[in-house]
């Protein structure tokens, strides 16, 4: 039966806690909280204590059993109440029944009274660095626990002397739910019951040097909507996926066969409703059908991950595993996923494992110490974009980052990661000057540590998602990018040809009389072309901080820039490699792009630039149509050039080529004058059809062409038996194919 006892109406009796640990729990500097707070087994028999500032008086009231009630004394003015239960010995599940100063009574189930959660291998393994689902365990989580709902929170904190969850429902008090320490591993954790989805918080960390730090979550599922910088609690595992077709399908691709085309789009600037952003789920409904109008196979966004900063364009992350807010919610992410592969296009994420920002809030000196971070700013700090590197040697942070990279595989079904700065990783003197840097351990300039990351990394990615792909941003000539792990590379699936973008488009931005001396550039990139499984790359890198754009970039009256991007196209598309091609490139935009308003969509509306956009719709819908384009990629035997010594008349002829496949014949013209009977070797006799035209009046190019055809003569050329003449158009590039008689 339950013991009738008077209720404690602000009388303070003699606490049982030493004066300067109730001190310190009252301060907030106890370490481990739950050795003091709950309930404990004493030798009169058990002892419960709880801090409730707000109750005027408390009971402990057993769940379950016998219903039995116990008056807890409050032995503290600022809200510490014991309760001692001196006939029992077992200890059993309770709830707290509190009454305010205003009368109202609640009740709720201690935080303290929970056994821990977090198993002794997820530990283990988080601390070896091995751990690839960090983010089922550490973070916030919906959970119940003991018949109880609530949420489930853990955090990495080695140094801190306290670690408390803080938020609207505790008024922000780091006092009310201190977590538990988890001996060496230095992991904190708590169960608090009652806590639903939608929930604000952050964690409050007491370093060892007293500072008291507010730092939102590192495996935060989402953050308010910036400038706020807190964490939301939510779940990430309730979407229902439409795109199982999709995902089976993609599991058996080899995509270094197949055809990639990239659309690279930065979310915020491509389109806005006024200066309002759109959601993600307006966006898909948008992005889709331009996309899908062009004919890309692939949407690359710019980092989505939570930032503070918009001018960063989301490569300064503080959010590694919560899409942004700006555009709405998880759920609505997974959406727009969800929406662009039920309509056969995939989605690469730009991933940033090179470097963070220096934001109070984030992972900089998480813990009063250098955490995430070398604190040795030799080793630590990126001096050309004034933020923090990760230490690749330490276990944990090898855990985060890569249980980080499969987390968007696995929650979001993400079809591929373009890995940022690359170059920044492997070299330890990046960007630095004699003296600014710490070589390794064998006195070299490389990062041995992030190396290894990469090669894990890379292996993980390959192992547990072989139908994704990971693609490198690398920008210098290290060895072996692209190839296997086995084989001595670094594991990606393609890497970023800088090269080739660099020379080819010094060669474009020249006058065309002068072409002729810079020839080279050209046709340099396929002395390594099949050195590394290579994405050719006009990225939003070429057309910011004063470069212009594309076609700004092109020499010339507007007609001639028109034709010149035209032609650059079409070279590009010939070219061995896959593509990717920046938002508003599609219809020649004349400004630079800006992160702060959208694409210059009236454009469309102009005729010559529309020539522009359905020049590449159509090249787009050759290049996924004829496998010689696509399935040769990364083997010599896929093209052949006819002839790229002609630097006089800047003009270069090549073939694309398959087993058993119909060649097609590139021919570019690279100067503004129309070669009239320009001779052609060909390796076969017949007639030859203009597959498309650059110059062709649909693109609102000049009309110059070969009226469709051309009939070869058996005159040798180019080392070939046979030979045709050709009408050549300015500036552009002609794409033919032999007829079959």
């Amino acid at each position: 039966m339950a013991i009738a006892l008077t209720r404690t109406t602000g009388h303070r009796v003699k606490s049982t806690l030493e004066p300067q640990v109730a001190q310190a729990l009252l301060r907030a500097e106890l370490g481990d909280v739950f050795s003091i707070l709950g309930m404990h087994a004493t030798a009169e028999g058990l002892l419960v204590r709880v801090f409730l500032p707000d109750a005027a008086a408390v009971r402990i009231l057993e769940r379950g059993g016998e219903g039995l009630a116990y008056e807890a004394n409050k032995t503290h003015s600022e809200g510490i109440f014991e309760a001692s239960i001196v006939e029992r010995r077992e200890l059993f599940s309770y709830e707290i029944e509190i009454v305010d100063h205003l009368g109202v009574e609640s009740r709720c189930r201690d935080p303290y009274s929970f056994w821990p959660q977090l198993a002794s291998k997820d530990q283990h393994l988080f601390n070896e660095g091995t751990h690839h689902r960090a983010y089922d365990v550490l973070g916030a989580h919906p959970r119940r626990v003991d018949e109880i709902d609530g949420a489930y929170f853990a955090v990495w904190a080695p140094s801190a002397t306290r670690v408390s969850v803080v938020g609207d429902f505790n008024h922000w008090d780091g006092r009310l739910h201190c977590m538990r320490p988890l001996g060496e591993a230095g992991l904190w954790e708590i169960f608090i019951p009652g806590l639903a989805e939608g929930a604000v918080y952050k964690f409050e960390i007491l370093a060892s040097e007293g500072d008291i730090l507010l730092k939102s979550d590192p495996f935060a599922f989402a953050a308010e909507v910036p400038s706020k910088t807190a964490s939301v609690l939510c779940r990430t595992d309730n979407f229902h996926w439409g795109d199982e077709a999709w995902m089976t399908e993609r599991d058996e691709r080899e995509w270094t066969m197949e055809p990639l085309a990239i659309y690279e789009v930065h979310p915020g600037s491509w389109r806005r409703n006024g200066e309002a952003y759109l959601d993600y789920r307006e966006l898909a409904h948008q992005l889709v059908a331009h996309v899908e109008q062009l004919g890309f196979t692939h949407i690359e966004l710019m980092s989505v991950a939570e930032h503070p900063f918009d001018g960063s364009w989301g490569y300064q992350v503080t959010g590694y595993y919560a899409p942004s807010a700006r555009f709405g919610t998880p759920e609505d992410f997974a959406y727009f996923v969800d929406y662009c592969h039920c309509h056969s296009i995939g989605v690469i994420l730009d991933w940033v494992p090179g470097h963070f920002p220096v934001d109070a809030h984030g992972l900089a000196r998480f813990d009063g110490t250098g955490l995430y971070e070398h604190l040795d700013p030799r080793q630590g700090w990126h001096p050309d974009w004034q933020t923090l590197v990760f230490n690749y040697g330490r276990d944990e942070v090898r855990s985060f980052l890569l249980s980080n990279a499969l987390f968007w595989l696995e929650r979001y079904h993400i079809d591929g990661l373009r890995v940022d700065a690359v170059a920044s990783m492997l070299y330890l003197d990046y960007s630095r000057k004699e003296g600014e840097w710490v070589p390794n351990a064998y006195g070299g300039r490389e990062n041995l540590e992030a190396i290894e990351f990469l090669k894990q990394l890379n292996t993980a990615v390959y192992a547990h998602y072989p139908g994704a792909m990971v693609i490198a941003e690398e920008s210098t000539s290290w060895p072996a990018v692209s190839k296997p792990v086995y084989a001595g590379g670094l594991g990606f699936g393609f890497k970023w040809n800088m090269g080739w973008m660099n020379d080819v488009l010094r060669y474009m931005q020249k006058e065309p009389v002068h072409r002729r001396y810079h020839q080279a550039d050209l046709t340099f990139g396929m002395l390594y072309a099949y050195h590394e499984n290579f994405v050719l790359p006009f990225s939003h890198d070429e057309v910011v901080h004063g470069k212009g754009s594309l076609v700004q970039k092109m020499p010339g009256d507007p007609w001639q820039k028109l034709a010149n991007l035209r032609l650059l196209y079409g070279f590009m598309y010939g070219h061995p490699g896959k593509k990717l091609l920046f938002m508003g490139a599609e219809f020649a935009q004349w400004g630079e792009w800006n992160h702060e308003k959208q694409l210059e969509w009236d454009l469309l509306d102009d005729q010559a630039h529309r020539g522009v956009f359905d020049w590449l719709r159509d090249l787009n819908a050759l290049y996924r149509e004829r496998r010689v384009l696509h399935r040769t990629d990364t083997r010599p035997d896929g093209f052949e050039w006819i002839d790229c010594l002609d630097s006089e008349h800047s003009v270069v002829a090549f073939m694309r080529c398959g087993e058993g496949e119909q060649p097609l014949i590139f021919v570019c013209n690279f100067t503004s004058v129309p070669r009239e009977g320009y001779r052609l070797g060909l390796a076969e006799a017949g007639p030859y059809r203009e597959v498309l035209n650059s110059d062709a009046e649909i693109y609102r190019g000049s009309g110059v062409g070969n009226g469709g055809k051309v009939m070869s003569e058996p005159i040798p050329c180019h080392g070939r038996p046979h030979s045709a003449l050709f009408r050549l158009p300015p500036l552009g590039v002609l794409i033919l194919e032999r007829l079959e008689l």
